[in-house]
């Protein structure tokens, strides 16, 4: 059974491969429909954002497991400009590029545990896990 897998991200392309992966994974790891659909979907709006924002990086999948709980962990980084304000991006309705601005705070509640890291100039890592 696969248990990892990382997905370089650049392009559009690249970001329906981190989606079928984020699907397979999460399938494997035991959660239910409704649960994968919510990963495949997060994992969308962090693939698209490093295509977006930052131009490539990666997403790293990995099955987990804590105690007799398993899950699915998604690692999304970049080394593109950063976030100026992870305050205001984690905002509804707030965007730096025009759009509805639902991307982050959105992702936050698909997910059972969503961590954010930024170095403005640096580059930027959302941890994201979901749990059957």
């Amino acid at each position: 059974m696969l248990r990892q897998q990382v997905v370089s991200v650049s392009l559009e392309s690249d970001v329906t491969q981190a989606v079928l992966a984020a699907r397979d994974l999460a399938n494997a790891a035991g959660l239910s429909p409704l649960q994968c659909g919510a990963v495949v979907t997060a994992v969308s709006e962090l693939a698209r954002n490093i295509v977006k924002y930052a131009g490539r990086g990666r997403v790293e999948l990995s099955i987990i497991a804590r105690g007799s709980r398993r899950g699915l962990q998604v690692v999304a980084v970049d080394q593109g400009p950063g976030i100026e304000s992870i305050e205001l991006a984690m905002q509804d309705n707030f965007s730096s590029s025009k759009t509805l601005g639902l991307g982050l705070p959105g992702t936050k509640r698909l997910v059972d545990e969503f961590e954010i890291d930024s170095w403005p100039g640096r580059g930027t890592r959302v941890v994201v896990r979901k749990w059957a």
